[in-house]
């Protein structure tokens, strides 16, 4: 990669979980160690990948622009993360909690949105371009399971996280991640 992913992610302006990349030797993928991190989620239930990440973007949308305990605006950040079970209807879609609140994360207003902590994981990752469509996260994600197992590598094999990381307005140089669990 030409320029690190840091600095792509940075060049945004928006808070990100931190993180420090372990290895990105491989040209398919890297693998990364993530801090712990509060994040605020919700689970979906849908018959396909794209619709469940509709329907929890806008839940954790309003969240943001208001609905929590204090009617507070709270700045966007990055990723959206979409953990997928293999075979499941039920996904957990999950925005990062900016660091100004990440000490006390304002209440959500809905019940069906919570704010988890995510303890520190270790995750291969996959990057990719374009808009995600279909089954191009799935898609995505079995090629990195396959570069994974061509390495010798031991990981979470039911299940993927995805991350998106732009606005659906923003038509180029886009990116998106697939991560799988790195097993201890």
């Amino acid at each position: 990669m030409s320029k690190s992913v840091k600095e792509v992610f940075l060049s945004r302006g928006l808070d990100f979980p931190k993180f420090d990349t372990v290895d990105s030797e491989s040209a398919d993928y890297e693998e990364r160690h993530y801090e712990t991190a509060k994040w605020v989620s919700t689970v979906v239930t849908a018959n396909e990948e794209n619709e469940a990440a509709k329907k929890g973007f806008w839940k954790l949308f309003n969240y943001i622009q208001g609905k929590n305990e204090k009617g507070t605006k709270i700045e966007m950040t990055i990723p959206v993360l979409k953990l997928v079970t293999h075979g499941s209807t039920s996904y957990t879609v999950s925005f990062f909690v900016p660091f100004l609140h990440q000490s006390s994360p304002l209440a959500p207003s809905e019940e069906e949105v919570i704010i988890e902590e995510k303890g520190e994981m270790t995750v291969f990752v996959r990057c990719f371009g374009g808009f995600v469509r279909g089954d191009k996260n799935s898609g995505e994600a079995r090629l990195l399971a396959e570069s994974l197992k061509r390495d010798g590598k031991s990981f979470q094999e039911d299940f993927y996280y995805t991350a998106g990381y732009d606005s659906p307005f923003k038509l180029l140089n886009r990116h998106n991640e697939v991560w799988y669990l790195k097993k201890n």
